[in-house]
């Protein structure tokens, strides 16, 4: 706490605090300074400096390691998110019993909708939330659909999985990157206790009013689309609106995550343009499919022999899996490729 002016040797006399005499080098040197007159944020020292939160210290951590600068092989770890990283839709946790319906009787509403109208699912999805929302006087702030996420629970071993798999891409001279590129909603995810793990999330938004009021989708997100979003990965395009540089042509050696150094993760038919796609450029895909749903592994079988995937595993995320061993396994034959390349320019 703050001296009062009764504290003071100096009584009667008013003058302003200052804070004590510090070495600069205590700082950091003027990159700190720098550093902390650009944060603005609301929690401050007693002097007036500002103290930066975790979400600023996480978001410098992530700016240090995506730095340019780094000039190891990027590879792109992609997922779908519901069925992929989290049993059923994201909406069933927490907005879907707020506005009092079975998870059945929202869904054959939203299908029914799409159908009756000839509307994109999608669409027809994020226009029942906002009406069943508005009818029962739930909020459609941002902060509410974020609040949502953290009702999510997760396949076996996910939380843990992606600090693991960052560890062992390093070991291999790798970095590893993780995306989400799911038709469920943007902010939902953003609340999840492992948003934070993601580079960028591509993903269903709505637009908001001045009053901070979801009332349009900003982003729908369906199975054949999703397939636009590989190609902004590939070429480091993080924008949805920016339809320049993804059009823009690029040598395919010349792009941050070639579809090579691409792995996709996703549950099924909803991610089989994506899958293909990542394979028949060169990449690896993975479907998953629910551990408690035994006869599942048989119906997603019929993608490998389809040629649409590489490999079906239980979504599960836990060490010595079947999905850790399979991604591990992708990441050390990415890494020698990548060395077999660089000895074939030796020779050259």
């Amino acid at each position: 706490m703050a001296p009062t002016t009764s504290d003071s040797p100096h009584h009667g006399t008013a003058r302003p605090l200052t804070p004590p005499a510090v070495p600069f080098f205590c700082y950091g040197g003027g990159f700190l300074i720098i550093f902390l007159y650009f944060c603005r944020l609301e929690q401050v020292f007693p002097y007036g400096i500002p103290l930066p939160d975790r979400k600023t210290l996480r978001t410098m951590a992530t700016i240090d390691k995506n730095d340019s600068s780094d000039k190891r092989l990027t590879v792109a770890l992609i997922y779908d998110f519901d069925g992929t990283l989290a049993p059923g839709n994201m909406q069933e946790y927490d907005f879907i019993p707020a506005v009092g319906k079975s998870n059945k009787e929202f869904w054959s509403e939203a299908n029914s909708l799409a159908e009756k109208q000839d509307a994109d699912p999608v669409l027809a999805y994020m226009a029942r939330m906002i009406q069943e929302a508005q009818s029962t006087g739930l909020s459609l702030r941002r902060e509410a659909f974020q609040e949502s996420g953290r009702s999510i629970r997760y396949y076996a071993g996910v939380e843990a999985w992606f600090a693991r798999m960052n560890r062992y891409a390093e070991e291999q001279g790798l970095r590893l990157l993780h995306y989400i590129n799911s038709s469920g909603l943007r902010e939902i995810i953003e609340g999840t206790s492992i948003a934070h793990e993601f580079k960028h999330i591509y993903a269903c938004s709505f637009l908001y009013n001045v009053d901070g009021i979801a009332y349009w989708p900003a982003v729908a997100v369906n199975y054949t689309n999703k397939t636009q979003f590989i190609f902004k990965i590939n070429k480091g395009v993080e924008s949805v609106y920016d339809t320049q540089m993804v059009n823009r042509y690029m040598e395919e050696d010349k792009r941050p995550v070639p579809f090579k150094r691409m792995i996709y993760v996703g549950d099924g038919t909803t991610d089989i343009p994506c899958m293909k796609l990542v394979k028949n450029y060169g990449g690896h895909s993975i479907a998953v499919y629910n551990p408690e749903d035994r006869n599942k592994r048989r119906e997603m079988a019929t993608l490998i022999r389809d040629n649409r995937v590489n490999y079906v595993c239980e979504a599960d995320y836990t060490e010595g899996s079947e999905m850790d061993t399979v991604v591990k396994t992708i990441i050390d034959k990415i890494a020698v490729d990548s060395r077999l390349e660089q000895l074939q320019t030796t020779k050259i």
